[in-house]
């Protein structure tokens, strides 16, 4: 829902009231006045004064049933960020609970990263870290986002589609996680909005348009199933209601289902008092409606990885298809609260149960699989780690794993053990050969064939999983195994990378000065640490490489400054002739490039050597032009310009290409011998296609003097083509 109403404290306090949950009022107002003294004058986007946004935040959390310290903690969770108290203040005050909680949610503004994905990934890794110390942490952070996203209608475009993209990829998949029903499905619908309107529009207009049909047909079913079940003395609770607008998006965007091909847009829950009802209001359901084939799912016996639990089942009542859910109260506290529901907190300390433990495991698992991953590679495994759709697959022996849609065989092999994803050699999927790329589904029986030696895991079998643990499993075994290999492995990657990307360095003392400022940003010991990082894949170079080539650009800009200050300095001796004038220098020491020979006449360009002056290029020297699209190089080019008395010694390379003959080069010596231009060497071969090649150098006055030698030279008999070599 988008929120228009401001609420103020004494909402906060009627819904702390209707919570039912007994709180401490007194440590509660201290946190409100707290906060609203550090906010005052502090407004948001909307206009609404900023108190406004934590007092939504702790309605949200009241609703959910959290306790004081978390309450205050989230009246307060923006104070040390955007005001100047400390947390030390808010541990003094309130314990230290209430400030982990803060700091938790405290985003690390001050970090010197330099992307807005490393940005985000630090943050991200921060609230994981503090929330394996205490859940209430994400809780906070889920309502935070909620509250932002019903009120995002007041940000910019880019901002809404970026929390948007945020909220869909990090937060709904964590409220997944923890169980979260309702938060996860708010947030999935909010997300829609910005990120494809056109669809939630089409989405909400179908809905709104069946309402008072759709609202006739749940009530109907309802009575229908009140009665049925009156008839076997049971009173369950029944209620109804419609897939969130992001489910159907995902059946109809994303599966490729028409609207009327859904369903469970419908849905009924029936919910009992005992598991033992749940199976026999099953039976009852099927018994009064047509189920649908393959259509029944058993999440009592195999609940989801966030400990959700119900039968599904759809049905047809006269033609209509709907779901319907049946559990137990406490599976339906679970579904609507996950998490939250098996929170307890006595006397300001905080105790798990055994649900608990198991929901907060894999939180544990992504803070253990990521420590050195880095920005967009951490992103990218908590995506795949909070995914929302899951794969159970079974061991020979009956032990059910628990996958992201899409693992593989290795990502089996390594969730069983990490010595028998080392060991292994290959897989049997229900009794088949299957190979270790193949994509796994739920309810197959998965055999790993293991060796003793096996010689361990491929590199390649890292672009075959999905899941980070087994990745950095198998990085870890290259790691430990293959230093010296992924040493050297590491150190060509690095050396092709620079060579792709034009990164030059003219000493061995240059280039290792540049490598161990990279290395102390990386994090690393020696030098050898950071090849061997990129050797086992530990660091991924092309996720580096912006940055290096922004570094060797800075660094490239001033060499490129204080050798022009160089050459201005030593330039202030007696003059001597040159023929190329350097902009805003004089008496600049000028060599001609080999590779292109310029003449004048000729548009040129130069470029600031290394203790060398500037080396004077075409404009259209291929060697020319790929510095000068290269950020990094683009700073040592400077503008240059023939000198009005230009020396006429000029040589230049000619390549004569003519027919095979007796007495060819003789007369191409005589033809330059006839216009007076020194002949500095010539060279003549035979061609395999009963051509020749002579080339010839000469000196020349500038390129219209050249292009006369070139249209003499064109006209001995059996010459085909005369060019300038070096272009």
């Amino acid at each position: 829902m988008i929120q228009t109403k401001i609420e103020t404290h004494d909402d906060l306090i009627t819904a702390l009231t209707m919570s039912g949950k007994p709180h401490d009022m007194e440590k509660i107002e201290r946190a409100y006045q707290l906060a609203d003294a550090a906010h005052k004058g502090q407004r948001r986007r909307s206009g609404d004064p900023y108190i406004s946004h934590p007092i939504s935040v702790a309605i949200i959390l009241a609703g959910m049933g959290m306790d004081s310290d978390c309450i205050c903690a989230a009246l307060m969770h923006d104070v040390v960020e955007d005001t100047d108290i400390p947390i030390d203040q808010i541990r003094k005050s309130f314990g230290p609970d209430v400030a982990v909680m803060v700091s938790g949610v405290t985003k690390l503004t001050n970090m010197p990263l330099s992307t807005k994905e490393e940005q985000q990934a630090e943050n991200i890794r921060k609230m994981l870290l503090a929330m394996n110390e205490d859940i209430r942490v994400i809780l906070i952070k889920l309502a935070d986002r909620l509250h932002n996203m019903r009120t995002m209608q007041f940000q910019s475009p880019d901002k809404q589609r970026q929390k948007s993209h945020e909220t869909m990829e990090i937060y709904a998949p964590i409220a997944h996680r923890l169980g979260i029903r309702s938060i996860k499905d708010e947030l999935e619908d909010l997300a829609l909005r910005y990120l494809d309107p056109v669809a939630y529009k089409e989405i909400e207009e179908k809905l709104e348009m069946d309402k008072p049909a759709r609202e006739a047909f749940i009530v109907g079913v309802q009575q229908k199933i009140r009665e049925r079940f009156a008839e076997f003395n049971l009173n369950p609770h029944i209620e109804g209601r419609v897939k969130s607008v992001y489910g159907i998006y995902r059946k109809m965007y994303v599966k490729g289902k028409q609207f009327e091909e859904i369903y469970d847009i419908y849905a009924v829950r029936v919910i009992v008092d005992t598991t033992t009802e749940c199976y026999n209001a099953l039976g009852i359901i099927h018994d009064m409606f047509t189920p649908i084939p393959n259509r029944f799912k058993d999440y009592i016996s195999t609940p989801k990885p966030n400990q959700y639990q119900s039968l599904h089942t759809s049905v047809l009542d006269h033609g209509t298809p709907f779901e319907v859910q049946i559990r137990t109260w406490e599976m339906h506290y679970t579904a609507e609260y996950g998490i939250a529901a098996h929170w307890k907190y006595k006397a300001g300390v905080s105790g798990k149960d055994q649900k608990g433990d198991q929901q907060l495991e894999w939180v544990r698992k992504i803070i253990e699989s990521q420590q050195e991953a880095e920005g967009e590679d951490l992103m990218r495994n908590i995506r795949t780690d909070l995914s929302a759709d899951d794969v159970f697959v079974f061991t020979p022996k009956g032990d059910v794993k628990t996958l992201p849609a899409g693992s593989t065989i290795v990502d089996f092999a390594y969730a069983i053990h990490t010595a028998v994803g080392n060991k292994m050699t290959g897989a049997k999927v229900d009794g088949r050969i299957v190979p270790i790329a193949y994509e796994l589904k739920t309810g197959e029986i998965v055999e790993i064939l293991t060796a003793k030696n096996g010689g361990g895991p491929k590199r390649g079998w890292l672009e075959i999983a999905k899941t980070s643990e087994a990745r950095n499993k198998i990085r870890g075994w290259f790691k430990r195994e293959k230093r010296e290999e992924n040493i050297a492995a590491g150190k060509a990657e690095v050396e092709a990378e620079f060579k792709r990307n034009q990164i030059r360095f003219d000493s061995e003392d240059e280039y290792k000065a540049f490598m161990d400022g990279l290395v102390r940003r990386q994090h690393k010991e020696t030098l050898d640490d950071f090849y061997a990082s990129i050797g086992y894949g530990g660091t991924v170079l092309s996720h580096l490489m912006p940055r290096i080539k922004d570094e060797y650009a800075k660094k490239t800009s001033d060499f490129a400054v204080r050798e022009i200050e160089k050459l201005k300095t030593v330039s202030t001796g007696k003059k001597t002739q040159s023929a190329v004038v350097v902009e805003g220098i004089d008496n600049c020491l000028v060599k001609f490039a080999k590779c292109c020979n310029p003449l004048p006449g000729d548009d040129i360009v130069g470029f600031i050597t290394r203790g060398y002056g500037v080396s004077v290029h075409k404009r259209d020297c291929v060697n020319a032009q790929a510095s000068l699209r290269d950020v990094a190089q683009r700073e040592r080019w400077i503008k240059v310009r023939w000198a009005e008395d230009t020396p006429v010694d000029f040589r230049s390379t000619l390549q004569i290409l003519a027919t095979d003959r007796d007495g060819l080069a003789m007369d191409v010596t005589l033809t330059v011998a006839n216009l007076h231009v020194p002949l500095h060497e010539i060279v003549a071969r035979g061609l395999k296609n009963g051509n020749a090649e002579v080339l010839i150098t000469v000196s020349t006055q500038g390129r219209e003097h050249l292009a006369t030698i070139m249209q003499r030279l064109s006209k001995i008999r059996g010459v085909i083509s005369v060019e300038r070599s070096g272009k």
